[in-house]
């Protein structure tokens, strides 16, 4: 990454922070200040930040107050994922052929985890995965800002029931992992990226898949277009893009195992699992 943002502790506090080849600056004001002006400006505050050291030590998941969202089937493999977990074939097969996309809300920012910390499956489903998605950092004008990788958690048990309980099986604590930091759209261009999955269990990778943003059947500015069609984001908002890599039907991931989800040009997201609720 060869500029990266990055959300830090500072007492009971928190700070913004750029990484640019190992030297650290840190900018004044918040990722929602940064997401509220032209990207233009923001470029210019980052460009500007002021040199500190030493370095951090750890870093807090890279939102402050932006809301969490989420695409789905954006890629041919989630749709034949939910497909097989479902027995709906027909819902996700227009989902995914129609002009309008799937969108939804996926977490606030305090629900959010970041690098190094949990994930949570839920104690009343049986079969859950990870789903390894490039994240959208929007502005308030709807303009990429940047991008971040996420851990959109999903309960294939819960959706897979009943599509109806897409709530269920997307929302609760600790199903939303960002991070490790944002990376300026200006830094890194466009993309295609290549996305990474990796679950380690017991030190012993279990599952490993890749795909790439090149799939997608939709692009990463339509998605945003539709995201705003009907809300507006005064101080930005994270759009996750879908994933196309899903496990097997025999795969479930359980608590103790640890998911790493990397990309060259975004970083590496490490997360370990817990199991949350009841039940």
């Amino acid at each position: 990454m060869p500029i990266s943002l990055h959300h830090l502790p500072a007492g009971t506090t928190s700070r913004w922070a750029v990484c640019h080849d190992d030297k650290w600056a840190e900018v004044s004001g918040t990722l929602a200040g940064l997401l509220t002006v032209p990207l233009d400006q923001a470029r210019a505050m980052i460009e500007n930040a002021a040199p500190f050291t030493p370095a951090p030590t750890s870093a807090l998941p890279p939102v402050d107050l932006q809301e969490i969202w989420a695409a789905g089937v954006t890629y041919l493999r989630s749709r034949e994922g939910r497909k097989e977990e479902s027995g709906h074939g027909s819902v996700y097969d227009q989902v995914y052929d129609s002009a309008r996309p799937e969108i939804f809300f996926k977490a606030s920012p305090w629900r959010v985890v970041g690098h190094g910390d949990t994930v949570g499956i839920r104690a009343d489903s049986g079969w859950d995965v990870p789903e390894a998605e490039v994240g959208l950092v929007l502005n308030a004008a709807g303009e990429i800002f940047g991008y971040t990788l996420g851990n959109d958690m999903s309960s294939r048990a819960i959706e897979g029931e009943n599509p109806l309980y897409l709530p269920q099986a997307k929302i609760y604590d600790r199903s939303c992992a960002l991070g490790p930091a944002i990376v300026p759209s200006w830094a890194v261009g466009p993309g295609p990226f290549e996305i990474t999955l990796r679950v380690l269990r017991e030190n012993h990778e279990v599952y490993a898949g890749t795909t790439s943003t090149s799939a997608m059947a939709r692009s990463f500015e339509d998605l945003a277009e539709w995201l705003f069609r009907g809300l507006s984001f005064p101080l930005g908002v994270v759009l996750l893009t879908g994933t196309g890599v899903v496990p097997d039907a025999d795969f479930t991931t359980q608590p103790g195992d640890t998911i790493e989800i990397s990309s060259d040009a975004l970083g590496t997201l490490t997360n370990t699992v817990v199991t949350v609720g009841v039940p």
